[in-house]
This record gives C-alpha cells, sequence and structure tokens, in this order.
C-alpha cells in the first residue's frame, strides 16, 4: 500500500529555515508526479509546490514562490522541500503527496508541523 512518511519540521524562528522529507513506498516513486501541501490550524488545505516524475518541472503558490524549493532523489524513493526566509505564515503541517498536475493534492501523508515565531 501507498506509504509517504514526512519528516524534518520543528520550531523555528522569522528567517531561519528547514528542509522537509518524504520517504516513498509501496507505489513506483519514479514515475509518479508529487506535491507538497500544508495546513493551518482552521484553514483548509493549501498546495504549496509541485514536481513532476523526472524532476525537470517545478511549480509553486505565489506565497512561497522565491522562498521554497522543492526537489527529489528517485534512487532514494525521498521528495523533499527547502523552507527558506521563513515567515510566520508559514506556520502549518506540511504534507506530502501523489499529484496528478501542479496544484493537485492526492493521497497524503501524516505531516510534519512547521512552527515559525
Amino acid at each position: 500500500h501507498v506509504q509517504l512518511v514526512e519528516s524534518g519540521g520543528g520550531s523555528v524562528q522569522t528567517g531561519g529555515s528547514l528542509r522537509l522529507s518524504c520517504a516513498a513506498s509501496g507505489f513506483v516513486f519514479s514515475g509518479s508526479h508529487m506535491s507538497w501541501a500544508r495546513q493551518a490550524p482552521g484553514k483548509g488545505v493549501e498546495w504549496v509546490a509541485y514536481i513532476t516524475s523526472s524532476g525537470m518541472r517545478t511549480a509553486y503558490a505565489d506565497s512561497v514562490k522565491g522562498r521554497f524549493t522543492v526537489s527529489r532523489d528517485n534512487a532514494k524513493n525521498t521528495l523533499y522541500l527547502q523552507l527558506n526566509s521563513l515567515k510566520t505564515e508559514d506556520t502549518a503541517m506540511y504534507y506530502c503527496a501523489r499529484a496528478r498536475w501542479a496544484g493537485d493534492v492526492g493521497e497524503r501523508g501524516q505531516g510534519t508541523q512547521v512552527t515559525v515565531s
């Protein structure tokens, strides 16, 4: 079965950085487009970033463009999200998910919490 396990979250100060990881199993990771999404307390799920199966193309929400970078290592079945210049409004639970296209958020993992203060 599909399993996505996020890690790397934590508490950081405004302007700080974090690197999130997502370990994938149970499906052909190298053949799957992937997304990162987040959900702040009391709000809906917000798509954040997208990467094609090869890693050749990426897309970002306007709210994170220029600050976040999505990447992947298909040999390790792992997806990454580098978060730089963090703002308080970036505080949320972050999820990785399979995706069909940029903006799509499919089946998600359990998430990793990012808190910026």
